[in-house]
C-alpha cells in the first residue's frame, strides 16, 4: 500500500499537547528535513484549550520506512483527509519553510473539499506562492548539507555523524526534491487570515515576496519580523506564540463553513 493511501489521523499526526475538549487545534507543519518532533518544545508554552498536533511527514522518525510523497500537493491532499476527525473543532495551521507550502495547500483543500475554512494560516520564512522563486538545486550531497548548515537551525555534530546522515539524507534529498517542483497554486483563494512571519537575518527571505501572501486571501493579512535566521523561531519561541495565539484569538470568532 501507498503511504499516502493511509490517510488516517494516526499515520500522519503527533500530539504535542493534548486537549479533553480543545476549544482550537493548531496543525504544525515542519520545514525539509524536519520532523513533527521540531514542535514538541511548543507543548510548554500554548495556552490552556489549545491543542497542539505535529505533521508527521513520512520518509523520518518513526516513519522512517514509508515512501515518500510524489509532491507537495498529494501530501496536502492526505492531510487535508487525516484532518476530517478535527473539523469539529477550530483548526489553524502553521508551516515552517516548505511546511508553509504544504500548509497552505491542506488549507486549500479543506476549503474547497471539505468546505471548512481554518481559523487562520500562518507561514514561516517561505516566499508566497505563484512569486519568482530559485530553489534550491544540488548536485553533491555535500551541497546540500552545506546549504542546510547556512540556513542555521541544525546542531553542527549532525550534519558531521555518518550514522545521523544515513538516517537524514534521504528525507532531505526528497523534500528538496518536492521543493524544487512545486510551483505553487494561481487563482485559487483562501477565505481566511493569514499571518507571515520571518527572520530579520534570514538571507532567503525576501519582505517584499513574503508581503505577497497577502494575494492568496480574502480574509486579513499581516507580515510580522523576528530577529534571527531561517530559524528564527527557535530562539523566538515564546514570542511568536504570544504573537500567533493574539492573532487566533481574533481569527476564531470569524471561523466556520465557506460560505
Amino acid at each position: 500500500m501507498s503511504v499516502l493511501a493511509d490517510r488516517s489521523s494516526t499515520t500522519w499526526f503527533r500530539t504535542i499537547k493534548r486537549c479533553s475538549s480543545p476549544r482550537t487545534r493548531l496543525l504544525c507543519f515542519p520545514h525539509a528535513g524536519g520532523a513533527a518532533s521540531f514542535f514538541r518544545s511548543w507543548a510548554d508554552d500554548v495556552p490552556d484549550g489549545v491543542e497542539v498536533v505535529a505533521v508527521r511527514y513520512p520518509g523520518r522518525e518513526d516513519r522512517l520506512f514509508d515512501a515518500m510523497a510524489d509532491s507537495i500537493e498529494d501530501m496536502a491532499g492526505s492531510v487535508a483527509e487525516a484532518c476530517r476527525g478535527f473539523l469539529g473543532t477550530p483548526l489553524a495551521l502553521f508551516g515552517h519553510s516548505m511546511g508553509a507550502s504544504v500548509a497552505h495547500e491542506t488549507a486549500l483543500r479543506l476549503q474547497e473539499e471539505y468546505g471548512t475554512r481554518p481559523a487562520a494560516l500562518f507561514v514561516s520564512a517561505r516566499t508566497a506562492p505563484g512569486r519568482p522563486h530559485h530553489p534550491f538545486s544540488y548536485t553533491e550531497d555535500s551541497e546540500l548539507l552545506e546549504h542546510v548548515r547556512s540556513l542555521g537551525g541544525t546542531a553542527e555534530h549532525t550534519l558531521r555523524d555518518p550514522e545521523v546522515l544515513d538516517l537524514v539524507l534521504p528525507s532531505l534529498r526528497g523534500d528538496y526534491r518536492l521543493v524544487g517542483k512545486y510551483e505553487g497554486t494561481a487563482g485559487r483563494s483562501l477565505q481566511t487570515p493569514v499571518v507571515a512571519y520571518y527572520g530579520t537575518r534570514d538571507a532567503k527571505a525576501d519582505r517584499d515576496a513574503l508581503a505577497c501572501w497577502s494575494d492568496v486571501t480574502g480574509g486579513s493579512f499581516t507580515l510580522r519580523a523576528f530577529p534571527g535566521d531561517h530559524f528564527y523561531l527557535v530562539d523566538n519561541r515564546r514570542e511568536l506564540l504570544a504573537d500567533l495565539f493574539a492573532h487566533l484569538g481574533h481569527a476564531e470568532r470569524g471561523v466556520g463553513a465557506v460560505a
